[in-house]
């Protein structure tokens, strides 16, 4: 590719993700919304986050993972347990990460 393509495939990216983002923003008036789309949005952070993690979480170079002994389990187990206790978003990162990284860099899991 040529660097005059690269500029407008990148131009064209922004112009995109800039409408729309700000398609919600541009009515002078709020947009009626269904009560039950009203109630579903509030989950859709929740859907995108697990959608991003879990894959994360269970596989591996593209395959599930086929062995007990990978950091990510305990790491998980012990945040959930962690998080159904105390609710915090911040001490679920920590904790997970506390138990993550002695398993995969000291054991090599």
């Amino acid at each position: 590719m040529s660097n005059l393509e690269i500029i407008i495939a990148c131009a064209g990216l922004a112009v995109i993700t800039l409408i729309t983002r700000a398609f919600f923003m541009i009515p002078e008036r709020e947009i009626p919304l269904p009560t039950w789309l009203k109630r579903g949005l509030k989950y859709a952070p929740l859907a995108a986050l697990a959608a991003v993690i879990a894959p994360e979480i269970v596989m591996s170079n593209g395959h599930l993972i086929s062995t007990l002994a990978d950091a990510r389990l305990p790491a998980l187990a012990v945040a959930v347990v962690y998080f159904f206790y105390k609710r915090s978003i911040l001490g679920l990162i920590a904790l997970g990460m506390l138990i993550y990284l002695p398993l995969h860099i000291g054991l090599g899991w």
